[in-house]
């Protein structure tokens, strides 16, 4: 059976998109069937994999379509996607009153496990019922975090957002792994930032850390992984590192 990640940080600007892109991409040029769920009606996954806002969550969260009638392939083999567009900005209101809200992308994916190695959900910046579906519908969280001052608030924050949904909704949520993202080696703020969440979280950390680079900045404008954009910048290959790490078994 499948695992489903949800990439999770309730902080934007953090790489949440740039990680499910390229690390979903990453594990797709491996051979793996992987499947990727745009969450954010943004829709920047959708439109970061040169993707249409076509016929896709929204249709399938409301019942008319299924997950499988939703699927469209991806520039890359082995990727396929869900996409995302601004109609689930009013999924919230069409949800309110509907029983079992909060797992209704759960009841959907169901029969998607046995058919893909990894199911990758990209969630919105905030904790509304998009996020919120994602989590109950989740075996872990990837959570990338971005070398800044902020960041060990933004993940206490989230550290609390999963302690309640385990409390009442899904009780075997776990943590994936913490993702170092944006990190520049010059910068002093950098590395004091990545010292304290290795020191705090210690093997949870990925060894895996992500540059600032600025490939992975140009990808997503033309449509394309940074594998498929530009296979030897850095980027790429931390990429590549990341996917290599979670096959080996990841942070535990």
């Amino acid at each position: 059976m499948g695992k489903v990640i949800a990439i999770a940080n309730q902080k934007g600007g953090v790489g949440k998109t740039t990680t499910t892109i390229n690390l979903a991409a990453s594990l797709a040029l491996a051979g793996e069937d992987i499947l990727i769920i745009d969450t954010d009606p943004q829709g920047n996954t959708t439109s970061g994999l040169g993707a249409e806002a076509a016929e896709g969550l929204y249709e399938v969260m409301t019942g008319r379509l299924t997950a499988e009638e939703a699927l469209q392939e991806t520039n890359v083999d082995h990727l396929f996607l869900v996409s995302s567009s601004d109609d689930l900005l009013g999924l919230e209101i069409e949800l309110i009153g509907a029983a079992g809200r909060e797992s209704t992308l759960l009841e959907k994916l169901r029969d998607m496990r046995e058919k893909y190695r990894y199911i990758f959900i990209d969630c919105p910046p905030s904790l509304g019922l998009l996020t919120l579906n994602a989590l109950v519908a989740a075996d872990s969280v990837l959570v990338p975090m971005q070398c800044e001052y902020y960041a060990l608030e933004g993940l206490g924050k989230l550290t609390r957002t999963l302690r309640l949904v385990r409390g009442s909704f899904n009780p075997s949520l776990d943590i994936e792994g913490i993702l170092l993202t944006m990190f520049d080696s010059r910068n002093t703020l950098s590395r004091q930032v990545a010292g304290e969440i290795r020191k705090h979280f210690g093997p949870q950390v990925y060894t895996t850390v992500i540059p600032r680079n600025v490939t992975l900045a140009e990808a997503p404008s033309h449509g394309k992984p940074v594998l498929l954009y530009d296979s030897r910048s850095m980027g790429a290959q931390s990429y590549l590192a990341l996917a290599q790490e979670i096959l080996n078994g990841g942070v535990r």
